[in-house]
């Protein structure tokens, strides 16, 4: 999913990024799916990675830290990184929930998934994070469950069939620190994990 406008983007301040030790042997499985001349193939899964090293956002510091483990162009690692929907480029919530607006989820109902999201967790629009630093609630285009509309996602995964009732219980749940199991599993994300 594209981007529709530009966006901020943030640092992170005074930190010098670096890999993990448990990130660094994600980075070599990841490489290693690609022949080394065509390295730069691996410039999503490494931002999926860096994502979620570094607090479930892409700063600057961390666009750097791709472009120089693939010994690419910062520009070329920036292009991708505010390409597409699926990377932060600003700090969010503990709970990244994304709904689905588009023409299925729309005609399902998915205006009253987004009021319920923020009916429940105080935000007022789009993109912030809540007071508690638990939401932050992203519109998106399409999540690639239309069968099962209205949808959103949580972290990585996905919760379908909603109805507000719904989307409030699990909203609530999280609140109160309980885990909830998602819809799918996330399962196919793995892959930018360098599992």
């Amino acid at each position: 999913m594209a981007k529709s406008s530009a966006q901020k983007i943030e640092v992170h301040e005074g930190k010098d990024l670096k890999w993990t030790a448990s990130a660094k042997k994600k980075v070599e499985k990841i490489l290693s799916k690609y022949p080394a001349e065509q390295s730069r193939s691996a410039t999503i899964p490494l931002l999926h990675l860096a994502q979620k090293e570094f607090g479930g956002w892409v700063s600057v510091d961390a666009m750097q830290l791709v472009a120089d483990t693939l010994n690419l162009p910062y520009i070329r690692v920036y292009e991708v990184a505010t390409f597409y929907t699926m990377f932060n480029l600003k700090p969010v919530g503990k709970y990244h929930v994304q709904v689905c607006t588009n023409c299925a989820c729309m005609i399902r109902g998915s205006s009253k998934i987004v009021e319920t999201v923020k009916d429940v967790t105080g935000l007022k629009g789009q993109g912030g994070m809540s007071d508690d630093g638990l939401f932050t609630l992203t519109e998106v285009e399409c999540l690639g469950a239309c069968v099962e509309a209205p949808m959103m996602q949580i972290n990585d995964g996905y919760h379908v069939k909603l109805t507000p009732e719904s989307t409030k219980e699990i909203l609530e749940e999280l609140k109160s620190g309980k885990a909830v199991e998602s819809t799918t599993p996330s399962k196919g994300l793995e892959i930018f994990d360098g599992k």
